[in-house]
């Protein structure tokens, strides 16, 4: 049985050492014989994307031993080898721009020494271009630039914002030397989390081919279905398939849904315990923060609308909530489809490990206590699954006056009926249960509906207002369930602003 390539990045390793290896060189070659130059590709953390940069560098190094029995191993001309910048990003821990720049500079010396070239500049840009230049005279080939994480310094430092910017801006002079260097060049390719506007960092090189959405690359990194069964069926011969594709698959760049590869490997390592493995490697932290200054409607996650702008790009100036939840993985694209001239995309939380994940993480601001944040889940949980509405509505009044009223000072969400339904939103989502908020019917919106194996609870909130039970009475919400051939509660609540917690929660069945 191969080994699991846990935390290894280096393709030489894998291929020698008998590691499992997804083939991903189909999608190299075709980049590669593509005709465009210069490439970037966005995808969250942990999805392999270092690994491909790997791939590539031993590509153009002309090591077709370590190709064998793959793809491109008899379809590339291996005689041509082509000297390679390869700058990695994710290594650095600059904390001020001069010691970005120091990083820059000591590692395109590390370049030129490994060549055998001269390097007599000073400034970091200088140097690149030097290099470029140097090592196509000296090899008389063009030269290859590989960088990955090209967006760590900015993103490490995104809570400060004027450093991020400054660091934007040692970024900016040194990305700006490719464009001006295309005559030497013969293939460039980027990596990173975030796609930040071309103007604010990849100024001039409009150029640039961003593969991030291309069906032909929906699958570059990342694990298939395919490869699952094929690759892994020794380690997985005992698994329930169906269960890890519902924690684990999902991540969809307008092609075929992929699984974290970080997810897999430690899934199969840990005897194939469902567990949060790839969201616990990286708490998105200063993203939660940012959610809870800007009040975020937390069911918006379950089914959210967005243009190309939120898709495509973001500025340090301008952080967007939805747009960094997309490019961090914790949406993905369930559909693109045209309204007029425009294109739109219906983004959602792509598997139940970043929804349980995500909304658990949201709850340590709503409720700091871990104890009581437990009890509370486990109270709903117990009493969804025993249909008992009287003991959920104990455990929501429980669960609101608990709350910490410094979540009320300096603003008025205790009138916001949106603060209401996120909290549910988000203790119910963090228990993995199937959601839908919103949910459109021919007679309106559903504010919050849950699907169970045994029973489907439909919810309406108000503030400070009456009816809610009538309304979806009288909009005859439960209409659109019925073919489920379930138990159907509808679950009317009323939330009083000046208590801050439930006054009124009344149900039927039907």
């Amino acid at each position: 049985m191969q080994m699991l390539p846990i935390g290894i990045q280096t393709f030489q390793k894998i291929r020698s050492d008998d590691y499992v290896y997804i083939d991903k060189t189909p999608e190299a070659l075709k980049l590669i014989h593509s005709g465009h130059q210069y490439f970037f590709l966005s995808r969250p953390r942990r999805f392999g994307k270092s690994l491909f940069i790997d791939t590539l560098h031993n590509i153009f190094d002309g090591k077709q031993e370590l190709f064998e029995q793959l793809h491109i191993h008899d379809k590339y001309d291996w005689s041509k080898r082509y000297p390679v910048i390869r700058m990695d990003f994710g290594n650095q821990k600059a904390k001020t721009p001069e010691k970005l720049a120091l990083y820059i500079k000591n590692r395109l010396f590390d370049i030129a020494q490994h060549y055998d070239v001269e390097i007599n500049r000073e400034e970091y840009y200088e140097i690149f271009k030097e290099l470029i230049t140097n090592l196509q005279e000296k090899y008389n080939q063009k030269v290859v630039i590989l960088i990955d994480e090209y967006d760590k310094p900015i993103l490490d430092n995104i809570e400060d914002i004027p450093l991020a910017k400054e660091m934007r801006e040692i970024l900016r002079g040194f990305y700006t030397i490719i464009k001006g260097a295309d005559a030497d060049l013969r293939f460039a390719f980027l990596t990173g989390v975030s796609k930040f506007a071309k103007a604010s960092i990849f100024s001039g090189l409009n150029n640039l081919y961003d593969i991030s959405l291309d069906t032909d690359y929906a699958t570059i990194c990342g694990y298939t279905q395919e490869d699952l069964e094929r690759s892994f069926k020794a380690h997985l011969k005992d698994a329930d398939m169906d269960e890890i594709k519902r924690w684990y698959n999902g991540y969809s760049w307008l092609g075929e849904a992929v699984y974290n590869p970080f997810d897999i490997l430690l899934f199969i390592q840990n005897r194939c315990e469902f567990k949060n493995y790839w969201f616990e490697t990286g708490t998105p932290t200063f993203l939660i923060k940012l959610m809870k200054e800007k009040q975020y409607f937390l069911p918006n996650l379950a089914d959210l609308e967005a243009g190309d702008s939120l898709i495509n790009s973001f500025d340090i100036e301008d952080l967007d909530v939805e747009a960094i939840l997309f490019q961090a993985g914790y949406l993905t694209i369930k559909e693109k489809h045209r309204i007029g001239a425009l294109y739109m995309y219906r983004l959602k939380v792509p598997n139940i490990e970043v929804q349980t994940s995500l909304n658990d993480h949201l709850l340590k601001y709503i409720e700091p206590n871990q104890h009581t944040k437990t009890k509370h889940q486990s109270g709903i949980y117990k009493a969804l699954s025993s249909c008992d509405l009287e003991a959920l509505k104990t455990n929501l009044i429980a669960l609101y006056a608990s709350i910490s009223h410094h979540n009320f000072t300096k603003n008025q969400i205790d009138h916001y009926e949106g603060f209401y339904a996120s909290v549910i939103y988000a203790y119910l989502a963090s228990l993995g249960v199937d959601l839908i908020a919103e949910d459109i019917t021919n007679k309106g919106r559903i504010d919050l509906s849950i699907k169970m194996d045994h029973a489907i609870y439909i919810f309406e909130f108000k503030v400070d207002a009456k009816d809610a039970l009538s309304q979806i009475k009288s909009k005859r919400y439960q209409e659109k369930y019925l073919s489920a051939d379930l138990p159907i509660f509808l679950i009317g609540i009323e939330f009083d602003s000046h208590k801050r917690n439930i006054s009124k929660m009344e149900w039927e069945s039907v």
